[in-house]
């Protein structure tokens, strides 16, 4: 039975190729006939194509300096529009390869904060070969607060039980030391609220005199190992490894800038001698095998976790076979339901946030109250690190 066509709106302004490249990439994730794309951006520079909507919409503000301002601004910006069209039903999820600061003040507008949830954070599957982990927050909040990281832990370990399908996925805080006592006072204090969360699961676990009945519980146990350093990207040891967004983004950054290094080192080496040209051609089909496993554009991009709806962030620099997996994965992350799961696990877990009238901080900062262009504060929590 063929799967239910799913509408994934897609901004195509701000990515570095250009709207056309980026149409492109809608044309082939549509080709399938499960997804239909509604495609937000210039409609002179786009071409029609089976499956492909489009909507003109000229206006970019992909490099406004000030993202939550330029939103409120712009009703007619692409990115604004392709929200709007989650936001009213129109379409199941957006993707932007623009702005994440644009995308994120724009979901929380008018997508808006799961309900309880402190702070939208990004998550992306970093293609480690037989060893992939998801890595959050990558670049949404600058700085954070243990109660978030709390909250990126167990939106973490949805995603990883209801996309990838681990059934009780490894949990990390990434510090500079494996002992509780390292790193900053918020990961130390999130380290201790985790291991209290755990301890408390077992204890409940332990007192039950039946097993849970099916979904009983989902998603409330979290299998917390504690701190891991850098080096944890390349071991395997977690599923899911917890970090605030300038630290993550960084991390990615480098990760991606060493694995091109190496990648081109080998490709010199390969060609440096006549012999050398001889063992290259043996090893080429391997080599390709790990560029594809490693290629960032396989990935699809960075899901955007903690909105009523789903968001996916491509990097800018994607090409159209980029733009399409983005848009598949949008539609994989609908079909397992990730935003259901992951406020579900929250819930579950009692990680939300206690005070359901009181507005967090990244959603006062979008409506203005922290807008640094008028207080001078240097802590509003999105758009001020590069996109991943």
């Amino acid at each position: 039975m063929a799967a239910e066509q799913l509408t994934v709106a897609l901004d195509a302004n701000g990515a570095d190729a250009g709207p056309a490249v980026v149409a492109r990439g809608a044309a082939l994730a549509a080709a399938g006939g499960e997804i239909r794309v509604l495609v937000f951006g210039p409609a002179a520079e786009i071409a029609a194509a089976p499956g492909v909507e489009v909507a003109d919409a000229p206006v970019s503000i992909a490099k406004a300096a000030d993202p939550a301002r330029a939103v409120r601004s712009t009703p007619e910006a692409s990115i604004v529009q392709a929200v709007r069209a989650v936001a009213g039903g129109r379409a199941d999820a957006v993707v932007s390869g623009g702005s994440t600061g644009a995308a994120l003040a724009a979901g929380l507008f008018h997508v808006k904060r799961a309900r309880g949830v402190h702070r939208p954070a990004l998550a992306v599957l970093v293609p480690v070969p037989g060893r992939p982990f998801l890595l959050l927050d990558c670049g949404a909040n600058v700085e954070v607060r243990p109660e978030h990281l709390v909250q990126f832990a167990h939106m973490g370990a949805a995603f990883m039980e209801s996309v990838i399908g681990i059934a009780r996925p490894r949990v990390a805080l990434l510090s500079n030391g494996t002992e509780p006592t390292k790193g900053t006072e918020d990961v130390q204090a999130a380290h201790a609220a985790l291991v209290a969360a755990g301890r408390a699961d077992d204890e409940a676990a332990a007192k039950r005199r039946r097993g849970p009945r099916p979904g009983e519980d989902r998603g409330r146990a979290l299998a917390f190992i504690g701190n891991v350093e850098g080096f944890a990207v390349g071991t395997g040891e977690a599923d899911v490894i917890v970090t605030d967004g300038f630290t993550g983004n960084v991390l990615l950054k480098v990760m991606e800038g060493t694995a091109e290094t190496l990648l081109r080192a080998v490709r010199e080496a390969a060609m440096s001698s006549p012999r050398a040209k001889a063992g290259g051609l043996l090893l080429k089909p391997a080599l390709g095998g790990l560029r594809d496993a490693i290629d960032p554009e396989a990935q699809g991009g960075a899901f955007l976790l903690g909105l009523r709806r789903l968001g996916v962030v491509p990097h800018g620099s994607f090409g159209a076979q980029g733009i399409a997996r983005a848009i598949e994965l949008a539609a994989r992350g609908v079909r397992a339901d990730v935003a259901g799961r992951t406020h579900e696990r929250l819930a579950a877990a009692g990680a939300l946030r206690k005070r359901s009238g009181e507005r967090s901080d990244d959603e006062r900062a979008a409506r203005g109250r922290q807008d640094p262009a008028r207080d001078g504060s240097p802590s509003a929590p999105a758009a001020t690190v590069p996109d991943p």
